[in-house]
Order: C-alpha cells, then structure tokens, then sequence
C-alpha cells in the first residue's frame, strides 16, 4: 500500500510584459494562445483535445503524455474573472488514475509604465508523494514561454 501523506506550498511568480493588461489577459485567456505558450516540448499529446470554457464556473482540460510515457491530466475551474486585472482558478492533476496535486491559482496583473506586471500566485497540496511541490514551482518556463508569445503577437 502506498504511504498517504500531503505536502503544501505556497510559491509566486513574477513577471513584467511590454504589453497592456488587456493584451496580457486577452493572451492568457485565448485557449489557442494558451496552447502555444503552455507548451511544454517534454510531453506529448496523447490525441485528447484541449478543452477552454473561460467562465466564471467553466472548466479547463487537458492530458497527454509523460515524458516517462505515463499519462496525466490536468482539470481546471475558474472561479473569479476581473477582466484585465484578475483570474481565480483552481486545479487537480493526476498521473495516470491517481489524484497528485490540488492547487489554487491566482493571476493578477497591474498596469506598469513599461507594460504590466503579472504575479502568479499558487497554492498546492500534493498528495502521497505523487508530485513533489519543488517540481511545481519550476513553471518559470511557462512564464517565460508566455513573453515570447506577446513579443510574436505585437503588432497584430
């Protein structure tokens, strides 16, 4: 029998765009953007599509494959929209069958003289040692992903 045991972490992102507020939240809330700058080249689709209800009460969903060649699954609600400042969400993520994490995320952005401001907030319980909450605060790269897709975007 697997050990049960919960692990929490509270981690923030930050990140400054040379973009408007309404730029940066219109291109976190697109689910085709979404699906470029989420893109982590280290796991594969495994033939599901992506789904994006951007709602109060809506839903997000994907899965794919490990780069071990497991499965997981991530399924997302939005809780609160301010548009162009603010995005409450929570969300589950398994590996294969098994529930690893439960998190709470909040995206706020504040308009800056160069741009915006973007903080990512996060807050997770990681379950029986599926997932380890070190990995999780390792999503600089999407954050990072998320710049260049506003720099290609410019001027469009």
């Amino acid at each position: 029998m697997t050990e049960r045991g919960v692990s929490h972490t509270t981690f923030v992102i930050e990140r400054s765009y040379p973009a408007s507020p309404a730029r940066v939240f219109a291109a976190w809330t697109d689910g085709a953007a979404r699906e470029i700058w989420m893109d982590d080249p280290d796991y594969k689709s495994d033939g599901s599509k992506y789904e994006l209800d951007f709602r109060v009460g809506g839903h997000e969903r994907f899965s794919g494959l490990t780069p071990g060649g497991g499965t997981y699954r991530y399924e997302g609600v939005i809780y609160d929209i301010v548009p162009d400042q603010r995005i409450v969400y929570s969300y589950e993520m398994y590996d294969g069958q098994d529930l690893g994490s439960v998190s709470l995320a909040t995206v706020e952005l504040v308009a800056e003289s160069s741009g915006t401001k973007l903080t990512y907030t996060e807050q997770g319980a990681f379950l029986d040692g599926i997932e380890k909450p070190e990995d999780r605060e390792q999503l600089g790269w999407m954050f990072d992903n998320f710049g260049k897709y506003l720099a290609s975007q410019a001027g469009q």
